[in-house]
């Protein structure tokens, strides 16, 4: 399924716990309607010592989330928005903001 959001972007979390926190995209998870976002929705990982982690212990990291509880961030007046597809003359589109009307990505 093709999500609102692409890897890189801006997003503001819209619902849950993490409400009105905003981050990059690290990674989006399509077959699950996920994506990472940094800085956002920790869990913590319970992990026994390791040659990788040789001390083990508890670990915080980043849990995906949900896209419906993520919406874009306008570049040019920072602020949620929906965000819409605009054909261009050789026949790309891109991204565009709904509420400004600014260019989110490239042509694709």
């Amino acid at each position: 399924m093709k999500l609102h959001i692409r890897k890189g972007d801006m997003v503001e979390v819209i619902s849950g716990v993490d409400a009105g926190k905003r981050g990059r995209v690290l990674k989006v998870l399509p077959q699950k309607d996920r994506a990472l976002v940094e800085g956002v929705n920790f869990i913590k990982r319970h992990t026994k010592p390791s040659t990788k982690n040789q001390q083990g212990g508890i670990i915080e990291k980043e849990a995906p989330l949900h896209a419906a509880k993520l919406m874009l961030v306008d570049p040019q007046t920072e602020k949620r928005t929906r965000i819409r597809r605009k054909r261009l003359d050789d026949g790309s589109y891109i991204r565009v903001a709904t509420k400004s009307g600014e260019q989110i990505s490239e042509p694709s």
